[in-house]
């Protein structure tokens, strides 16, 4: 029983990340229609950042400082301005393959300007374990699932409790409605951008102590975010949440009871019955649309 509590919280953690990197799939799709591929190297690259600013001479809290502000211009707003805004009008195909070619550069850009190696990565808090009834729980494991679920909470206010939040939502519902309403709704397309440079960064902070910085992380990354916003359902924020968590969870359990050679199939067996039972996710809503 002890481990299987150390299990589910490394699981929680994990999964909370996943659930950020989700997130933020899901807020572009909803308000641009567009489906990022390279959100994992997304998470991969802010890590890299940071390690280029620790070793110019800054200290770890300013290197993930500039880390985030650099993810926010560069795959917040540079994205929509360079890749997103001149392809969308092509339709959704071309921009995908844009967004898959955008994350083999960016891949091997890694590779090429930093190192084939993976990094160590500082971490938020030291390498320490608390012992609770039998139970190890890793501080950092609470510090990640912490500051994973702070961040989701703050986006949550924000999209529910603030007038541009719900200005926000409303432009991913109905576009034309919202500019009816005398909302501007390019400016609010581009803040979901730069919401996704934010949380990306913050996920590859939170997640890089773990997995380390390397150039390969943002396969599995991009990947887990994907199967966690289809599970979850693909247009609402709290579904890719659910869908995060129970990947991350699945994993771990999945891994120690029944086959740590398979727990790669996993996710996908559960994808699968996913989509045959409930094709729009698990709080995901059904969209007509007429032909």
């Amino acid at each position: 029983m002890a481990s299987f509590f150390q299990l589910l919280v490394s699981g929680l953690a994990t999964g909370a990340i996943y659930a950020l990197i989700a997130v933020g799939f899901t807020l572009v799709w909803q308000t641009s229609q567009t489906i990022n591929f390279a959100q994992g190297e997304f998470v991969m690259l802010p890590a890299f950042f940071i390690l280029a600013a620790m070793n110019a001479g800054a200290p770890f809290w300013l290197a993930c400082l500039i880390g985030i502000v650099l993810s926010v211009v560069i795959l917040g707003l540079l994205f929509k301005f360079i890749i997103v805004d001149p392809m969308l009008k092509y339709g959704v195909l071309p921009l995908v393959i844009s967004t898959i070619a955008l994350s083999l550069f960016l891949k091997e850009g890694a590779k090429d300007f930093y190192s084939s190696q993976a990094q160590p990565f500082p971490s938020l808090v030291p390498a320490t374990d608390f012992h609770v009834f039998g139970i190890v729980v890793s501080l950092q494991s609470l510090v990640v699932l912490a500051a994973a679920t702070a961040t989701v909470v703050a986006l949550h206010v924000l999209l529910t409790k603030t007038r541009l939040g719900r200005s926000m939502q409303a432009t991913a519902q109905n576009p034309t409605l919202a500019r009816i309403l005398g909302i501007d709704v390019n400016r609010m397309v581009l803040y979901t951008f730069l919401i996704n440079g934010a949380l990306v960064a913050i996920a590859s902070i939170l997640i890089s102590p773990i997995y380390l910085a390397k150039f390969t992380n943002g396969e599995t990354l991009g990947i887990a975010a994907f199967l966690a916003a289809i599970i979850g359902g693909f247009n609402q924020v709290r579904g890719a949440i659910l869908g995060g968590v129970i990947l991350g969870v699945l994993d771990n359990l999945s891994a120690a009871y029944i086959s740590a050679q398979y727990r790669g199939a996993f996710p996908l067996i559960i994808l699968i019955v996913v989509i045959l039972f409930r094709p729009q996710g698990l709080l995901g809503r059904i969209e007509e649309r007429t032909v």
